[in-house]
């Protein structure tokens, strides 16, 4: 082959591994959040679809672009969609800083056991994935009923007098989301921590820290990356969760992902809905791309 071709077969293999991720995101991502925000600035109608089209023909045989904000000024008028916002912030917030402090003591240990035993330990992380979702919640309602087996070990012991409410409460919700969602905690921290390098920590005994001091001034900032990472595999799931605020919260248990379903499939409200999509996803997006700007800028310090 040809110096030329071998540049031009180059210049081709770089451009085809540059648009597959980029038509990737195209279809999955920006054509969704196209539609979805069509959806959003379109008018409630009565049929199937249930919204009016944005284009329209007028009686002078004119086509028209018609945009209906009213969706996006209720969202900011009515206290009910911000309250379920700022409610779902709050428990995603929570489940994350949970899955953290639960995640990183079992990473750790993970990175530290010997190699014989990673693999093992690992797969019995990631084991419940063998498991359909829904099952794992549904088993979770069996163990908080009043009836169950939580209450009934509870009372077996002498430890209450009475079956305690666990199920349809804030703390149930928690309990899921933790459980559901740890994985994804665990196995960044993981990737983080097993490339950290033993030969820093015995240069800090050396020079006089203690386990902990060392622990918080060595392998604490060196597994930022894996913190950020799990935590955003946490929160952003979490923030719009539906099965198990909607199973193990019940009624009271007003997140943005139950609101969502009773704007689609109650009300039939697709605009209102779409709109709450879109104020949701601008609502992560905005915030991650900052955290990325800033960590990029530390990066290059």
């Amino acid at each position: 082959m040809s110096a030329p071709a071998a540049v031009a077969s180059g210049r081709l293999v770089r451009l085809a591994v540059l648009v597959l991720p980029y038509a990737w995101l195209f279809l999955f991502f920006l054509l969704p959040f196209l539609i979805v925000a069509k959806i959003a600035l379109s008018e409630p109608a009565l049929g199937i679809p249930p919204y009016a089209p944005v284009l329209r023909w007028t009686e002078e045989k004119v086509l028209t672009l018609v945009l209906n904000l009213g969706n996006f000024a209720l969202l900011a008028e009515d206290r009910f969609y911000l309250e379920a916002y700022l409610r779902s912030l709050r428990v995603a917030a929570v489940s994350a800083l949970l899955c953290l402090l639960i995640g990183y003591p079992m990473a750790y240990a993970i990175a530290r056991a010997p190699e014989r035993r990673r693999h093992l330990l690992l797969v019995l992380v990631i084991l419940p994935f063998w498991t359909s979702f829904l099952l794992r919640v549904m088993a979770w309602i069996g163990i908080l009923q009043e009836q169950g087996v939580l209450n009934g070990l509870l009372l077996s012991l002498g430890l209450v007098r009475e079956p305690l409410r666990l199920l349809y409460t804030e703390g149930a919700v928690y309990l899921g989301i933790v459980y559901c969602y740890l994985p994804f905690m665990v196995l960044p921290l993981y990737a983080s921590l097993a490339k950290l390098d033993p030969v820093l920590l015995e240069a800090a005994a050396d020079l006089g820290a203690r386990p902990f001091r060392a622990f918080l001034t060595v392998t604490l900032p060196l597994s930022f990356p894996g913190i950020a990472a799990g935590v955003m595999l946490v929160f952003i799931p979490a923030v719009g969760e539906f099965v198990i605020p909607e199973l193990l919260g019940g009624p009271s248990a007003q997140l943005v992902g139950r609101v969502l379903w009773v704007e689609f499939f109650q009300n039939r409200d697709w605009p209102m809905a779409s709109a709450l999509a879109v104020a949701l996803l601008l609502l992560l997006v905005i915030p991650i791309a900052l955290f990325q700007h800033l960590a990029a800028q530390r990066a290059r310090r």
